[in-house]
């Protein structure tokens, strides 16, 4: 069976009020990504421990870590960024989800824009974060970004397939293809329907208005009646950025994530597709 998630950062900064709208929508898992205006990367092991608490008493789990690896320039130094990479792992285990969401990287800062002359170094940046997600038994969802290395459908099947790796993953984003150009459906679909594990629920219209899955060129509900036909049976996580859209994390409100809410329930109830 699917499962409904969401970034329920776009819903307040404040856990007890992100409880309570997911509780009234009935969505039982949680994407984290910040908590107090405080990324999940940067929450203390207490802090951690607080939320899952929190999260646990009220019966919901967390289904990912939305993480903000790999949404810094490839020059920046791989090193510091690989530890707070490991620091995503920890995070990981102590919420007892298998999942991270991750980007595949800026270009660099010095103003190269062939990206054929530093596709290397993000493979090899991406190989080496994934076998430390391979020795942790967790899974890595790259999410196709504007602006990163892998947000056409070319780059993303590039990765996929040079990594090769179970443990590194389509998160498919349908908004974001659209904001790069690109046909989420059928053809970004059919392109990474091999490695998609993970996918996110938002639309936009061609004048760039972010709107409620259903009401932009996403094709949703076409989309929906492929992934029930293929068997998908992973996340749908709400990320509908309604009422801000920022580099690192976009807000709705409480209103306006129950309207997203509400849009994607209505396209599974439409089809029948049955979810938790």
């Amino acid at each position: 069976m699917i499962h409904l998630s969401a970034f329920a950062d776009e819903i307040s900064s404040d856990l007890d009020e992100q409880i309570a709208v997911l509780q009234s929508e009935r969505i039982r898992y949680i994407d984290l990504r910040s908590v107090w205006g405080v990324n999940v990367l940067d929450l203390s092991d207490q802090q951690v421990i607080t939320v899952k608490q929190k999260l646990e008493d009220q019966n919901i789990k967390v289904a990912a870590v939305g993480s903000p690896i790999g949404k810094v320039p490839l020059d920046s130094s791989f090193e510091e960024h690989l530890q707070r990479f490991e620091r995503a792992l920890v995070v990981a285990k102590m919420l007892g989800t298998s999942y991270i969401r991750l980007f595949s990287f800026y270009p660099p800062q010095n103003g190269e824009v062939d990206s054929a002359s530093y596709r290397e170094q993000v493979i090899q940046h991406l190989r080496e974060m994934t076998a430390h997600a391979r020795a942790a038994n967790l899974v890595l969802l790259h999410e196709n970004e504007k602006g990163i290395y892998g947000d056409t459908i070319d780059h993303c099947v590039d990765l996929l397939q040079s990594i090769n790796d179970k443990y590194f993953r389509a998160a498919f984003d349908p908004a974001n293809f659209l904001q790069c150009n690109q046909t989420p459906y059928p053809d970004a679909y059919t392109a990474l329907q091999p490695w998609l594990e993970y996918v996110h629920v938002k639309d936009v219209r061609s004048d760039g208005t972010l709107v409620v899955a259903g009401e932009g060129g996403a094709h949703w509900l076409e989309l929906l009646q492929q992934l029930r036909q293929d068997g998908y049976d992973g996340f749908f996580a709400l990320e509908p950025h309604l009422a801000a859209a920022g580099q690192y994390q976009g807000f709705s409100g409480p209103d306006l994530f129950r309207s997203a809410s509400q849009a994607l329930q209505k396209l599974l109830q439409q089809i029948g597709w049955k979810y938790d």
